[in-house]
C-alpha cells in the first residue's frame, strides 16, 4: 500500500515538474519568436513610410509639371498676342485687297481662340494644382503621424525587448532548477517529443477528453488512468505526454505567481 502511494506521489511530482518545464519553454519560445519578429515589424513600418515618401515626391513632381505647363500656356498667350498685334498692324496697311484682309482676319481670330484655349487650360491647371496641394498637405500630416508612430513603436518594442531579456534569464534559471528534479532519461524523452511537434508542446493538458490543440479524443479508459495520476501517459496520436487539466491549471497559477515575484525583485 505504501509503495503504491509513493509511486502515485512520484508520478504527480514528475508531471508537475514536466509541466513547469513546458510552461517555461513555451514562454521562452514566445520571447524568442517576438525577438525574431521585431526587425520584421519595424521593416514593414519603414517600408510603408518609404512608400508614403515616394507618393509625396510624386505629388511634388506633378505640381512642378503642372506649373511648367502653365508657363508653356502663358508663352502661347504671349506669342498669340504678338501675332495679333503684328496682324493688326499689317491690316492697317492694306487698302483694297479683300483676300489678304480676310486671311489676316482669319489669323487674328485663330490667335484669339488660341489665347482663350490657353487661358482656359491655365484656369484648369490652377484648380488641379490646388487639389494636388490639398492632397499633399493631408499626406504630409499622415506622414508626420506615421513617423511619430514608428518612433513610439520602436521605443515600445525596445522596452518589451529589454523586459523580455530579463524574463528570459529568470526563466532559464527556473528551467535549470526544474530540470535537476527530473532523471536524465525522462528529460531526454521530453526534449525529443518537443523537437518532434510543430508548436513545441510536449506536455499537453487534457480538457473535455482531448489533449489541448488536438481534435482527437483519448479513450475513456486512458482518461480514467490519467485522472488517477498513477503513471505517465503518452497520447497515441500526437506522441505527447498527457496531464489532466486540473493539475495543469494548478501548476500554471503557481508558475505565474513565481514569475511575478521574481520580476518584482
Amino acid at each position: 500500500m505504501e509503495n503504491k502511494k509513493q509511486s502515485a506521489v512520484t508520478v504527480v511530482d514528475k508531471l508537475r515538474v514536466l509541466y513547469n518545464i513546458q510552461l517555461i519553454d513555451s514562454r521562452i519560445d514566445e520571447i524568442r519568436n517576438f525577438r525574431i519578429n521585431i526587425p520584421i515589424e519595424i521593416k514593414i513600418l519603414e517600408e510603408e513610410l518609404e512608400i508614403m515618401k515616394k507618393k509625396l515626391k510624386n505629388i511634388h513632381h506633378d505640381i512642378l509639371s503642372l506649373k511648367e505647363n502653365i508657363d508653356r500656356q502663358n508663352k502661347v498667350v504671349k506669342s498669340s498676342d504678338l501675332f495679333i498685334r503684328k496682324y493688326e498692324k499689317q491690316k492697317n496697311n492694306i487698302r483694297k485687297n479683300n483676300k489678304e484682309l480676310y486671311s489676316l482676319e482669319k489669323e487674328i481670330s485663330y490667335q484669339k481662340l488660341e489665347i482663350q484655349l490657353s487661358k482656359k487650360k491655365i484656369k484648369e491647371i490652377h484648380l488641379n494644382i490646388h487639389k494636388k496641394k490639398e492632397i499633399l498637405e493631408k499626406k504630409k500630416e499622415i506622414l508626420k503621424n506615421k513617423k511619430e508612430h514608428i518612433f513610439h513603436k520602436k521605443k515600445e518594442l525596445n522596452q518589451i525587448f529589454l523586459e523580455n531579456e530579463k524574463e528570459e534569464k529568470i526563466l532559464l534559471e527556473k528551467s535549470i532548477f526544474f530540470s535537476k528534479k527530473l532523471d536524465n532519461s525522462l528529460l531526454k524523452i521530453y526534449k525529443k517529443i518537443r523537437k518532434g511537434v510543430k508548436n513545441g508542446i510536449a506536455v499537453a493538458p487534457v480538457q473535455r477528453g482531448a489533449p489541448l490543440g488536438s481534435y482527437l479524443a483519448i479513450t475513456p479508459q486512458k482518461y480514467s488512468e490519467l485522472i488517477q495520476r498513477n503513471k505517465l501517459l503518452i497520447d497515441e496520436h500526437s506522441g505527447r505526454i498527457l496531464i489532466d487539466y486540473e493539475l495543469a491549471e494548478e501548476e500554471k497559477k503557481k508558475s505565474f505567481i513565481f514569475c511575478s515575484k521574481k520580476q518584482k525583485k
